[in-house]
């Protein structure tokens, strides 16, 4: 009996089933890989940035960088006019002089009242002598604590770089008053950046501390490595705020559509390669290993 279908037909179906064979274990290897693989486009580079500002008060007298610039610790980054802190400081060491000497006068008049008989003075006189010899001896701590005090001020008009680093958002120049506490510019710590990227909560079973990780920054090719430094212990949960007295304001609508949260994850960079800049702020994709 002659078949119904051709060897070409059945070719044709064969080849038909095993390229939807292959197309449907290729969209569950790619749906697994989208959906339950470790990794996110959802990264941060982060890095330290100290606030600069001077700890005492005055006229800028200059400012030897410039905005963007790399600093190494210790270089001076702006100076505050030191005229009036030095003057303080001598001032202060007058004081110190003064008061040494009446230290000295104090304690030589007790001792000398130590030696007298009973006789010649009493036993209360030998007292209040001891006793404005110590009173002496605090006051004169008291202007050694002010000496220094004015060393430091006057060391301080000098602000100098904590860190290695880049300066950002230089808002000072020579001429400008400096007030004590007030920021005018910022330092990027060179060493101390690192990558948070934010995950599901879905993937978080998959992720652990020490894991390995690759850094993929938005628009290059190049990989950096690093691994899993901490997972966040928690995140602002916005559906339950406090209201007043103290209870959770509840909201009593409910969205039924409920997307994954994202938990940060700090991500310590162990390598980046040459030529790739980072800069605080940068988007990236992270994929653990």
């Amino acid at each position: 009996m002659k078949s119904l279908v051709s060897p070409k037909t059945l070719s044709g179906i064969a080849l038909t089933s095993l390229v939807v064979a292959a197309a449907l274990l290729l969209g569950d290897t790619l749906w697994n890989r989208y959906m339950n693989s470790p990794w996110t486009r959802d990264g941060r580079v982060r890095a330290d940035v100290i606030d600069v500002a001077a700890d005492v008060s005055g006229l800028v007298v200059e400012v030897p960088v410039h905005d963007n610039a790399y600093v190494h610790k210790g270089q001076l980054l702006m100076k505050i006019d030191p005229a009036r802190y030095r003057i303080a400081l001598a001032q202060a060491d007058a004081l110190v002089a003064q008061r040494k000497a009446a230290l000295n006068m104090k304690r030589s008049d007790a001792a000398r009242r130590a030696k007298l008989d009973s006789d010649v003075i009493s036993s209360e006189n030998r007292e209040n002598a001891s006793a404005d010899a110590t009173a002496a001896q605090a006051v004169y701590q008291e202007a050694l604590a002010a000496r220094d005090a004015a060393q430091l001020n006057l060391q301080r008009t000098e602000v100098r770089a904590q860190v290695d680093g880049w300066v950002s958002n230089l808002n000072i120049h020579a001429g400008d008053f400096a007030q004590a506490g007030v920021a005018k510019l910022a330092l990027i710590d060179a060493k101390s950046f690192w990558v948070y990227g934010y995950f599901e909560e879905t993937k978080l079973p998959l992720l652990k501390t020490g894991g390995a990780v690759e850094i993929r920054l938005l628009g290059g090719e190049q990989l950096l490595s690093g691994h899993i430094d901490s997972i966040s212990r928690g995140i602002t949960d916005r559906d339950n705020p406090t209201g007043s007295g103290l209870l959770a304001n509840v909201n009593p609508s409910f969205n039924w559509v409920r997307l994954a949260q994202r938990v940060p994850v700090r991500i310590h960079i162990d390598h980046v390669p040459a030529g790739v800049t980072l800069a605080a702020g940068m988007t990236c994709t992270v994929i653990a290993r």
